[in-house]
């Protein structure tokens, strides 16, 4: 296993805060150059400033194409090249079906699954050149889904299949498939739920478990990156200790 990724070029998505903040400096000090996307730009010029590496920040909303595709034009001007695209841009608005406010659902699936896929578009021509790596955050919710998570499961088994469809195209071109499924994790992306019933009850459930930490699906990205090039880590499964299901 080569524990450094030196001279690797990382596109990390949703950079600002939680998983991705703690992937992209997790990947800088295992020495690669970062460029770090988030719509909230302020918070990844302080990231930057923490980064032990290199650090671009990329004014970046995922569920615009456009501004996808202006991303990794801007790091392959950058750096040179691009290695490796972690897609981890995502929003949670959970709710009741009956009733619901339509447009969280349409902002989820242009978020979470057409975000990664446009992603995936833009970045493969120069990741098959680098013969790289997606890595695809996904979540327990694409395995199995639960009231009040319906179209939030949707766009992660959307992100799952999506990822297998992808693996089985380009693993022969040498780029390798990453699906990672964390369970709870302490980051902001319950807090994006407005009903406050369900905010109540997340807290509650985050509360009654030992909670995974950013840092800790952090290293499983570094992990399966840092494998020998024939070894594809395909999927990586990871819940707190203390979650039942």
């Amino acid at each position: 296993m080569n524990s450094t990724l030196e001279g690797r070029v990382v596109l990390v998505t949703g950079a600002s805060s939680g998983i991705g903040r703690a992937t992209a400096l997790a990947l800088s000090g295992a020495g690669a150059r970062v460029a770090a996307g988030a719509r909230r730009v302020d918070r990844l010029k302080l990231l930057a400033e923490a980064a032990p590496g290199e650090v671009l920040p990329l004014d970046l909303d995922v569920a615009d194409q456009q501004s996808v595709q202006a991303a990794v034009a801007a790091t392959v001007a950058r750096f040179g090249r691009l290695d490796t695209l972690v897609n981890n841009a995502g929003l949670m608005l959970n709710g009741a079906i009956l009733g619901a406010d339509t447009t969280q659902w349409t902002r989820m699936v242009e978020t979470n699954l057409l975000g990664s896929m446009y992603a995936v578009h833009a970045a493969l021509p120069h990741l098959i050149e680098a013969k790289g790596a997606v890595v695809q955050i996904s979540s327990t919710s694409g395995r199995t889904s639960s009231a009040m998570s319906g179209a939030y499961s949707a766009t992660k088994f959307g992100v799952n299949a999506f990822a297998e469809a992808l693996r089985q195209e380009v693993t022969t071109l040498g780029v390798r498939v990453v699906l990672i499924e964390p369970g709870f994790v302490s980051t902001e992306l319950a807090g994006h739920t407005t009903d406050p019933a369900l905010q109540a009850m997340a807290k509650a459930m985050a509360e009654s478990m030992r909670t995974l930490q950013p840092e800790d699906v952090a290293g499983a990205v570094l992990y399966a990156l840092t494998q020998p090039d024939h070894v594809a880590v395909n999927e990586l499964l990871i819940r707190p200790t203390d979650q039942e299901r």
